[in-house]
């Protein structure tokens, strides 16, 4: 191999970014691993080494955005500080505005310019043009990330680190910083000057995720999109109604195994570190209702979204009117948030409505008395099912208009579904996709497996030696090899 060769291989490659289920990735984690033992226990060696890497991880992803990156951090880490210093309210209150300001009109140049152009000429038959920029990987989550830290010295929950290295790994340690879960200054701060250390049930948990990621997103997400999800999503006039529907909850299981399956693989990684990052995800389909859903689905940012948007804006503290308002005004940004389209925004606007109409039920009328709470403090079985059922259909129902490309695409899938069902087609659909058939039931049993057995699997397995644990981890990686597409599948949330 010559040397161009090499600088190739290791230089940025924007038609092949790093990524987890990539080959790279996994000499690039052996690298890391190889030397950590001798850095883990040295403070200020471990924080460099590992901001080197996770900046040559970002820069394996996105190129020269890596620079953005740091200069992001930066002014984070500049305003964070002059927050801590000024002891005047309202100077406060307005340092605190031009750094969120400036974030968000970061963010928005590279999310929304585009957005907003064609929007306008929409509007008003215009002909601006549109700007050829470049969305960088993970904008939104670093952003928002960075964001926490100088919200949480003003809201008085984090004093301001001394050191810019320590900030800059912060905003950029590689395991999360592409797509999450959204890490909060207060909570990941405090760990990096900490003597770290890893136990053998820790890496038994570490190894799981790591293995449970993996299947989900190579196995699971990545075989039912390519095989059946996009094609119905891309042309629903060509699929039966029974079609479409199979298609929406494949797409429901789809996103959930990728999103979910990143964030495991994250959480494990960063546990093989010594980090501890939180859970983004608790089985967000066995909710039974659309609050207990947002209380599992995507934690980190839904809880983002309540601390620093929701609960700001005034909460439920306000008045019922006000409470509705509020949440449909975070759930509309946070619609926004994933992306610049209507589709997105009008999502966003199905979750709100849903969360006030919930919200509504609970204080009015569906709340029982206090007496009746405390002869039978648990919902009824027939209620409870009733709540999963009608809670899982609207989530799926919404997950249409989140995956079609447009308006027109999401009506016409459920056009397809109301008039055109034709149940007999499940049966030949069954024999041309018997192995996605296969795949969505048991994607969805394995949602529902109970946690003491996810607890039971932990046991067993931090009770075998790690050479055993290690062969189980390259058969999961044999096993993605066998289900791999020819062109690896990027995570869906990387777009945003």
């Amino acid at each position: 191999m010559s040397v161009g060769q090499i600088l190739q291989v290791f230089g940025y490659d924007p038609q092949n970014p790093l990524i987890f289920n990539s080959g790279f990735f996994l000499f690039f984690f052996i690298a890391v691993m190889l030397f950590y033992p001798l850095v883990v226990s040295r403070v200020r060696v471990r924080t460099w080494y590992l901001l080197i890497f996770s900046l040559y991880f970002y820069y394996k992803t996105s190129g020269g955005f890596v620079l953005m990156l740091l200069v992001t951090a930066g002014i984070n880490f500049l305003f964070g500080g002059l927050i801590a210093r000024e002891k005047n309210k309202a100077a406060r209150s307005a340092l605190l505005w031009i750094n969120v300001l400036w974030n968000l009109g970061f963010m928005g140049y590279f999310k929304y310019t585009n957005f907003v152009i064609a929007t306008l000429n929409q509007v008003f038959g215009g002909s601006l043009p549109l700007q050829d920029i470049i969305l960088p990987v993970g904008i939104s989550f670093f952003t928002f990330q960075a964001m926490s830290y100088t919200l949480d010295i003003y809201f008085g929950k984090l004093k301001p680190v001394r050191n810019f290295a320590d900030f800059a790994f912060f905003v950029s340690i590689f395991p999360q910083l592409v797509a999450g879960p959204i890490l909060r200054a207060s909570w990941f701060i405090p760990q990096i000057n900490k003597k770290l250390s890893l136990s053998q049930e820790q890496i038994s948990k570490a190894l799981i995720l790591i293995c449970a990621g993996l299947i989900k997103k190579g196995v699971i997400a990545d075989y039912i999109s390519i095989n059946f999800v996009d094609r119905v999503f891309d042309n629903p006039a060509l699929f039966s109604g029974v079609e479409n529907l199979i298609a929406v909850y494949g797409y429901g299981l789809q996103i959930y195994c990728d999103f979910s399956g990143y964030s495991d693989i994250a959480i494990g990684l960063a546990t093989l570190l010594g980090f501890k990052i939180p859970p983004n995800f608790n089985s967000p389909y066995r909710a039974a209702s659309i609050t207990d859903f947002w209380r599992r689905w995507h934690i980190s940012l839904s809880s983002w979204l309540r601390d620093y948007l929701y609960i700001p804006l005034g909460g439920n503290r306000k008045g019922r009117f006000r409470t509705y308002v509020n949440l449909m005004a975070t759930m509309l940004l946070g619609g926004l948030w994933h992306g610049a389209s209507w589709n997105f925004v009008f999502w966003g606007g199905l979750h709100g409505a849903a969360l006030a109409l919930d919200k509504l039920i609970q204080t009015t009328i569906g709340r029982r008395s206090a007496a009746s709470m405390l002869k039978n403090p648990d919902p009824s079985p027939l209620s409870r099912v009733l709540g999963l059922v009608l809670t899982f259909n609207f989530v799926s129902f919404a997950w249409i208009f989140f995956r079609s490309r447009d308006f027109a695409s999401a009506w016409l899938m459920l056009s397809r579904i109301f008039t055109k069902f034709n149940p007999r087609v499940i049966f030949l659909w069954l024999a041309q996709y018997h192995v996605v058939a296969a795949l969505i039931v048991l994607g969805y049993l394995f949602h529902w497996v109970p946690k003491r057995f996810e607890l039971g699997l932990e046991e067993r397995l931090s009770q075998v030696p790690v050479a055993v644990q290690a062969f189980i981890l390259a058969i999961v990686i044999w096993i993605l090899f066998q289900f791999r597409a020819a062109d690896l599948q990027p995570f869906i949330y990387f777009q945003f």
